[in-house]
């Protein structure tokens, strides 16, 4: 995938960085942001060489502040269209959708849109002393795609969130789970986002994709038949050859040589 001004993407041994590029409007996000989020997605799912995401931005205080309001206004006068009207993916659904983990490292601040990357991200990096908010209901805008925060963060503190708008302390949300690591500094909130990508990444590919998809296809379908699925989704890794080196390395004591099949 071709680097843009906006959006950065790399792989390196295994591991897919998707950099939002737009510290000058606090990396908000743009219609050709979106696009090109979308479109990376696409690419993360079809390179095989891709076992891993972190997704980060460039330092400015704010991982992202959410939809670029004054494109949208801009859009809104001009065409007289809302601006997701106008997004082939408005409510990033693809990035849901994405079977291989995806890491977020917030080096600053994140609202509105960048609370939607956090909650479809799958493990969390944050930053100490910045906030978090879903701040729509401040400037006339809805968030449906907080929904999936249900499976996530106490109830109450999700009313908190969609109806107050109010920016609350990150600290909130490690301590209730949310944020899986809070570090001090932007260059450790990637370091240790890159020590987990690393260690996921050497495990085997099969169980690490069914896993995710495990657990994202619980949350939609309850328990027991959550529970159903999951053991349909780990047919294909107790079949594969990876089934089989895993032990057999364990027993030779050495490194596993995993396949993918």
């Amino acid at each position: 995938m071709p680097n843009t001004d906006e959006l950065i993407y790399e792989v390196n041994n295994g591991v897919a960085t998707i950099c939002l590029n737009r510290p000058e409007r606090k990396n908000a996000l743009s219609t050709s942001l979106v696009g090109k989020l979308r479109d990376a997605w696409e690419w993360v799912d079809t390179d095989d060489a891709v076992k891993v995401v972190v997704l980060t931005s460039t330092d400015c205080g704010v991982f992202c502040a959410g939809m670029d309001l004054k494109e949208a206004a801009e859009i809104k006068q001009q065409t007289g269209e809302d601006v997701l009207s106008t997004l082939k993916d408005p409510f990033h659904q693809r990035m849901r959708d994405v079977k291989k983990p995806i890491i977020a490292a917030m080096t600053g601040h994140l609202m509105a849109g960048g609370m939607l990357l956090s909650l479809n991200s799958d493990l969390r990096v944050g930053l100490v002393n910045t906030r978090v908010g879903i701040t729509e209901a401040k400037i006339g805008r809805g968030s449906p795609w907080a929904v999936p925060l249900i499976g996530m963060l106490p109830q109450p503190l999700i009313m908190e969130l969609v109806l107050t708008a109010a920016q609350m302390p990150i600290q909130r949300f490690y301590d209730v789970g949310f944020i899986n690591y809070l570090e001090e500094t932007p260059e450790l909130v990637r370091e240790r986002a890159y020590s987990l990508a690393n260690t996921i990444r050497d495990n085997a590919p099969l169980s690490v994709v069914a896993a995710k998809a495990s657990i994202m296809c619980a949350m939609s379908l309850g328990c027991d038949d959550g529970l159903a699925e999951a053991k349909r989704l780990h047919e294909v890794v107790y079949a594969s050859e990876d089934g089989i080196e895993g032990p057999l390395s364990f027993a030779e004591k050495r490194k596993p040589q995993w396949k993918g099949r």
